[in-house]
């Protein structure tokens, strides 16, 4: 089997064949810190999560390179508006990207370069591209000659006579910089300094880089001039890709990168979901229970596992009905998962390493394969935790399960080995040393003592009270003959 990746550059599914063997530099589009991530950040960057993880776990040594833009004018507006600076702004939200993506269970990028950090290699960039007529200074400002660049368009499928000037997103419809370009469709490389905003020194004067130079700079200081995969989200791939492309490789003469992948959108009520339109939920607000049309506490892993039930080019349409089927979705999958701790020592397993069962890793690869089919994926994980969940419920009422105990310890490792590719985990919080409502195992046997004396004297209300509270915390009682009360969570 051979993993393929639908390339947006190509337009088509190709073999995955990296620029080194075994080796694969990977390059993701960041977020602007200027506010909270909202639940289409969610999905992109967990879905690159994802990629990254079947990579490894298909055997590649992955560098995974994530870039932050802390330049901007959304950022300096910010600043403005509550009377900081644009570091302090740029600060703040790139430490809130990270507290999100904790929760979310993304494993941390091998570097994080900021633009800030990157002006050497960006100044350099640009000269290069003004030595080889691609780029001209105007009035303190750098401006890319589109039309030099033959490929223009090739990423995105455009041509210039096709397109509109001022499409970008980051400057307004009509350009206050159109008098100083050669042609309407030349886009910034440097900007020259206004009154009061940060600047740096150039060889064309105080200022600071436009964004999509900024990318190109990061890729090459931390890659090199080829990589393997550029990734980000559909809506970057025009201007910001198609923009990446023309400056990298006016330069070096090299393709910029061999595969882009680009996610769908997250939709809401059909519209894309994004701060501009004012339509987003910030993952911290959703998964802390103050999103006001699901006003519930959301598990991260049912946010994660949510994103993860679509194929990552198709549209995801967010609703409550959604997150909510997302969450049932999550804790038949934490019953399978948790299966191991609750079961493991009453089934006589050992410490010794397990195998897994190769048919499910087979199908699972299988599916991944084809152009990273989590939805595919899914299927085999969730096969595995509702098998263990059926052996759980038959080990709780009958004391045994009907499969024997090495084949249950096989099934439980390859779920926790296959559910880990996709991210889904259980946190140390949600094992069993303590209840789900936060009881502990002593306070469970004491209020069961209670229910007990209770029945014995005939206060059935009481009794039936108890019951309904330890239920509420995720606890499950069983009478059984001879006044014996078993307990499960």
């Amino acid at each position: 089997m051979s993993l393929t990746l639908y390339n947006t550059l190509t337009r088509r599914e190709e073999p995955f064949v990296p620029l080194e063997p075994g080796r694969v530099r990977m390059y993701c589009c960041g977020v602007t810190v200027y506010d909270y991530c909202h639940v289409g950040h969610a999905r992109s960057y967990t879905i690159w999560d994802v990629v990254r993880r079947y990579l490894m776990w298909r055997g590649y040594q992955v560098r995974y390179v994530q870039n932050f833009t802390d330049i901007d004018d959304k950022i300096l507006n910010r600043a403005r508006e509550t009377g900081s600076t644009m570091q302090a702004v740029a600060d703040r939200f790139t430490e809130t990207y990270f507290e999100d993506m904790e929760r979310l269970n993304v494993l941390k990028a091998d570097e994080y370069p900021r633009a800030t950090h990157t002006l050497n290699g960006i100044q350099r960039l640009i000269r290069e591209l003004e030595t080889r007529g691609f780029a001209y200074p105007a009035n303190g400002d750098v401006y890319y000659r589109v039309r030099k660049f033959d490929g223009y368009g090739k990423l995105s499928n455009r041509k210039l006579e096709e397109m509109e000037a001022g499409r970008s997103g980051r400057v307004e419809a009509a350009d206050a910089d159109a008098p100083k370009k050669e042609d309407p469709f030349d886009f910034a490389l440097w900007k020259a300094a206004k009154p009061e905003e940060p600047f740096w020194e150039s060889p064309w004067g105080n200022g600071r880089p436009g964004w999509h130079i900024e990318c190109s700079a990061m890729v090459r200081d931390c890659l090199g001039e080829t990589i393997d995969i550029h990734c980000g989200g559909a809506d970057l791939v025009f201007p910001h890709h198609e923009n990446e492309i023309a400056q990298s490789e006016a330069a070096t003469g090299k393709p910029l990168a061999n595969f882009w992948l680009h996610n769908g959108m997250v939709t809401v009520s059909g519209e894309k979901m994004s701060k501009s339109l004012g339509n987003f939920t910030t993952i911290r607000d959703l998964l802390d229970g103050k999103w006001s049309v699901y006003p519930q506490v959301v598990d991260p892993m049912a946010l994660r596992l949510f994103i993860l039930q679509a194929h990552y080019r198709k549209p995801l349409d967010f609703t409550p009905e959604a997150i909510a089927s997302a969450e049932n979705g999550w804790n038949t999958l934490k019953e399978g998962l948790l299966f191991g701790k609750k079961f493991g020592e009453k089934l006589g397993w050992n410490d010794a390493e397990t195998e897994t069962i190769s048919a499910y890793q087979e199908r699972f690869q299988q599916a991944m394969d084809g152009d990273i089919n989590t939805p595919g994926g899914l299927a085999v994980v969730f096969e595995l935790a509702k098998a263990l969940q059926r052996e759980g419920n038959v080990l709780v009422h009958q004391g045994k399960a009907d499969t024997d105990a090495a084949t249950l310890q096989q099934q439980w490792h390859t779920l926790v080995e296959l559910a880990e590719v996709l991210g889904l985990e259980v946190r140390s919080q949600e094992e069993p040393q303590t209840a789900v409502g936060g009881l502990t195992d002593a306070e469970i046997e004491a209020l069961i003592d209670r229910r007990k004396a209770a029945r014995q004297a005939k206060n059935f209300a009481e009794s039936d009270r108890l019951r309904d509270e330890l239920k509420t915390s995720g606890i499950t009682l069983i009478d059984k003959p001879g006044g014996i009360t078993e307990w499960h969570r």
